[in-house]
């Protein structure tokens, strides 16, 4: 497998692992290498495993420009629990995919245009 069939999913690639955190950022750290280590292990011929590298592609070109989302991300990551028969990464992937979808669904708000009569 070519990594660069891997990364046309991954349009945010280069911008998440050349993102410049601060120093002692130890969970930025971790987390984008477990981002490099998943995307570059995915097997391209499982549709699953696509649709969930561009959903992580997504979510982490959101953790790098979105200031609430990397906190909230990083405050919820250290209680993820990991049973020891599962694959540390990819349990670590769905994990980050259900912060996230937990983060969007509730700091999106519908808005309601009120007509005027």
């Amino acid at each position: 497998m070519n990594s660069k069939d891997i990364l046309k999913y991954c349009p945010n690639y280069y911008n998440i692992v050349n993102f410049d955190f601060n120093e002692s950022d130890i969970i930025s750290e971790k987390l984008i290498n477990i981002y490099k280590n998943y995307i570059l292990s995915v097997n391209l011929d499982c549709e699953e495993e696509v649709t969930r590298v561009t959903n992580l592609d997504r979510v982490f070109g959101s953790y790098i420009h979105d200031y609430l989302f990397r906190s909230t991300l990083q405050k919820e990551i250290i209680n993820v629990r990991v049973k020891k028969d599962e694959n540390i990464i990819r349990s670590l992937v769905d994990s980050i995919l259900k912060i996230f979808n937990n983060y969007e669904e509730y700091t999106t708000r519908k808005l309601y245009i009120s007509k005027w009569i």
